[in-house]
């Protein structure tokens, strides 16, 4: 059985686990640990270290995937929503292959999601475009064209309304800051949802995240011509995904 390591950095946990990649499942127990506060890269690498010495991994062969929320392009981030600001333009893959002493890929953690669903969930066999978004403490996003990713969309970060980023508004992290009934959660992601359908016309929504478990509070509340369904993988998806990656 080939097996790959994927680690998912969110804004609010670090996660990873083993992954079957024929299967695209989960082959051993999930570990997480917080972010560290604030987020700065150094902090960061320590606790992804945590994650995989718990995995009893860290000095394993196996490929390793790593999602992170931001924008990746050839390995250096140019983007940090829910970080440090020194991740902006930082050489984040060689910054994780030297401190972890590996060869790694480096991704952004919604795309990675969106490879796991395509290739293993919700959007396998999906024709036309999948337009993958993760509810979390943020919204990532992530295109897929014919089960093929189209890297790097932002869409939590489209202006809205006086919002300079939607994701302020919409993300679950906004409904429990809050203190948001799934109904008034539900009215705004409506209003998002419309938008980006209107934008892009997919022929398929895929809603991952911690709040994906959840699905069945808020989704059948939302009125849109386009399907819209959780993702299969839940919260692993970005590990799974990252791990799909590192595998090729």
């Amino acid at each position: 059985m080939a097996k790959a390591i994927g680690v998912d950095i969110g804004g609010t946990g670090i996660k990873a686990g083993i992954v079957d990649l024929t299967h695209g499942t989960m082959a051993s127990d999930r570990v997480r640990v917080p972010t560290p506060e604030g987020a700065a890269p150094e902090d960061v690498l320590t606790a992804v270290k945590t994650v995989l010495k718990t995995l009893d991994v860290h000095e394993s062969t196996l490929p390793l995937g790593v999602a992170f929320p931001a924008i990746v392009k050839r390995g250096k981030t140019l983007s940090a929503a829910n970080v440090s600001k020194t991740w902006i333009d930082f050489e984040a893959e060689q910054f994780f292959r030297e401190g972890l002493d590996r060869n790694i890929v480096f991704v952004n953690d919604a795309d990675a999601a969106g490879v796991a669903e395509a290739r293993h969930g919700a959007a396998r066999d999906v024709m036309g475009l999948t337009l993958m978004t993760t509810l979390g403490t943020g919204i990532g996003s992530a295109f897929l064209h014919d089960g093929v990713l189209i890297p790097n969309s932002e869409l939590g970060h489209l202006n809205f309304g006086t919002y300079a980023s939607v994701e302020t508004w919409a993300a679950t992290s906004a409904r429990e800051r809050e203190g948001l009934t799934w109904a008034e959660w539900a009215e705004r992601l409506q209003a998002f949802y419309s938008h980006i359908e209107f934008l892009f016309s997919p022929d398929l929504f895929v809603v991952g995240g911690g709040v994906s478990k959840n699905a069945s509070d808020f989704l059948p509340l939302l009125d849109l011509k386009t399907p819209i369904v959780p993702a299969i993988h839940r919260n692993n998806s970005g590990i799974i995904g990252a791990a799909s990656l590192a595998g090729d």
